[in-house]
């Protein structure tokens, strides 16, 4: 029998509810933590999701000696620091997105899980989905010819009180951080690092950025990307080449299937269902990891992360947004 990988949950809200539903579909783990800085919180997200310990702080969660891994599903604003303290307490660490205030932030995280060898992997579920990984292998066997562009948006309109977490600046929020890191991770992917970025947005009463535009430059293609909470075109991705296009409709960033058009042929669809939410796949990429002992994922390599944590720090130069007790560590 192989022993079953242990995590420890860190928040209690919706999407740490939602991955816990998705760890009960795999059967080589077990959730037996979860830690939140209300008891009365910890203890009902244990109650529903029948976790044996609601722990009342980070520290609890690093001293317990019953999880391998934790999963940190708090708002941005604090994700640098528990991570850190719970990659030196000898845990490895499953982070949300975005993965830090910054790409320093994010450097520095990855340099402690490599002193303590410890995994560490940004939770970007977009890079583990099944379709995703599939287009990326049709555009790197030339499907739609040289990629020279990508069209990319994810907005919603909402009416969001000044303290929801997307309006609330004391938590790192805005369009930026929470909605516009999937199409830049989706050019990313297939694009890699830009050599120049041009960012615009419109701000919020809050001080956060509500919408905002982005153009990333290559040697011979362009992103254009957009992000909003404000209302917005529908969240779709299209990636054009020299020979074709693929597209990625509704739920660009968690899709079940992707659209080839070739030129001048008929369009083919091709179906990559996910497991459970989506979040099974990035769960899977971790195992996977620990089983065989790798402190990287390959799926969702620390450059990436970092190089995508770049380009939103350039954005938020040139819209002028700073977070309040932003750190940018040496």
């Amino acid at each position: 029998m192989v022993e079953p990988i242990r995590w420890g949950i860190l928040a209690t809200g919706g999407i740490a509810s939602t991955f816990v539903e998705d760890l009960a579909l795999l059967d080589d783990c077990r959730v037996t933590a979860v830690a939140s800085r209300s008891a009365e919180r910890a203890a009902a997200f244990a109650k529903k999701h029948d976790i044996p310990k609601a722990l009342e702080s980070v520290q609890a969660l690093a001293a317990d000696d019953e999880v391998d891994i934790v999963y940190v599903a708090t708002p941005h604003s604090h994700h640098y620091l528990p991570t850190l303290q719970l990659l030196e307490a000898g845990k490895h660490v499953l982070c949300e997105k975005a993965f830090a205030y910054n790409a320093a932030q994010a450097r520095t995280m990855f340099d402690v899980a490599r002193e303590h060898q410890r995994f560490l992997m940004e939770a970007m579920w977009t890079r583990c989905n099944p379709a995703i990984r599939e287009m990326r292998r049709a555009i790197k066997e030339g499907m739609i010819g040289e990629v020279v562009s990508v069209h990319g948006n994810f907005s919603f309109s909402g009416d969001l009180p000044t303290s929801h977490r997307l309006r609330n600046i004391e938590l790192a929020g805005g369009a930026l951080l929470d909605l516009g890191v999937y199409p830049i991770t989706l050019a990313h992917l297939v694009l890699g690092k830009p050599d120049s970025v041009v960012a615009t947005s419109v701000k919020d009463t809050t001080g956060v950025d509500a919408q905002t535009a982005i153009t990333l430059r290559y040697p011979n293609a362009i992103a254009q990307l957009s992000c909003s909470y404000r209302g917005g075109p529908a969240n779709e991705v299209t990636i054009s080449g020299t020979e074709g296009r693929i597209e990625l409709r509704d739920y660009a960033y968690r899709p079940s299937g992707y659209t080839l058009v070739r030129y001048n042929e008929t369009p083919r669809e091709f179906e990559a269902p996910y497991v459970g939410h989506g979040y099974v796949h990035e769960a899977l990429e971790v195992h996977r990891a620990l089983r065989q002992g790798r402190l990287e994922s390959t799926l969702v390599p620390p450059q990436g992360t970092v190089e995508v944590m770049q380009i939103m720090d350039e954005v938020r130069t040139q819209i002028g947004l700073r977070y309040p007790g932003e750190t940018h560590p040496k």
